[in-house]
């Protein structure tokens, strides 16, 4: 069975056909920009073209970069302060005429990772860190979601929130050397180690593909590995966190 995966992302909006079983993209990415309103009505209409792209019409898994109450926008994190209380998954279904179901875009990268990639068997206490815009964060214990972890928000100096110093957006709005921000992504990775203690940490997002530029600089304890599945795992992910509501597209 296929599922349209879309990973919504606060630069680009992106998805492709899922193979359920598998976890293979069976499709190229496609990808729009993200409204520079970054508003709920305009991201909508860029969704329902993703979908058209596709000429789909079964049910849609889509990862949001924000906390996601039973599909609902708990927190706009990077987007535009009036998805705050809004339903996503309604507001998609409306736009679209397509069934959704929305989770954090963090929660779904480590169902991509946890169910077809690295993680796969896992046991233990592990958390996965996107890096992109933000930093997301979806952790897992004996490989079972714990949803909505946003360690990305932890207050930090005089940031609201230690993303908007240490993600992958402030070093290239800084034009910051991999030096420079491998020290301050180390220091979030610190905060990480010092909460919640996990037995493995895993990196996603588009700039874990470059891990071997920043890992000297990460000096924490807890192991530190990159995806592998890189900038497709949102999309895969978003896919597999369809079976929430539909346990049946899974044929494995």
């Amino acid at each position: 069975m296929e599922v349209l995966g879309i990973d919504v992302g606060g630069s680009g909006i992106k998805g492709a056909l899922i193979h359920m079983e598998t976890g293979e993209m069976l499709t190229d990415r496609f990808r729009i920009p993200t409204p520079e309103s970054r508003k709920p009505e305009e991201m909508a209409e860029v969704v329902a073209q993703i979908i058209d792209h596709f000429n789909y019409k079964g049910p849609v898994g889509c990862g949001f970069p924000s906390v996601v109450k039973k599909g609902v926008c708990k927190s706009p994190g990077n987007l535009h302060k009036s998805w705050l209380n809004v339903s996503i998954e309604e507001l998609f279904e409306k736009v679209s005429g397509n069934d959704f179901t929305v989770i954090n875009d963090a929660d779904a990268a480590g169902y991509a990772i946890m169910n077809y990639g690295i993680g796969r068997g896992l046991k233990g206490f592990i958390v996965m860190i996107t890096i992109g815009t933000g930093l997301g964060s979806g952790a897992f214990l004996d490989g079972r979601l714990i949803p909505n972890f946003e360690l990305g928000q932890i207050p930090y100096k005089k940031y609201d929130k230690i993303e908007s110093w240490a993600a992958a957006s402030a070093k290239e709005a800084e034009g910051l050397s991999w030096k420079k921000w491998g020290k301050r992504f180390n220091t979030f990775l610190e905060y990480v180690e010092l909460i919640v203690n996990p037995d493995m940490i895993i990196l996603g997002g588009g700039t874990s593909k470059y891990f071997p530029e920043y890992e000297q600089y990460i000096k924490i304890e807890t192991e530190v590995i990159p995806a592998g599945l890189q900038n497709h795992a949102g999309i895969i992910g978003a896919a597999t966190g369809c079976l929430v509501n539909h346990p049946e597209l899974y044929l494995g």
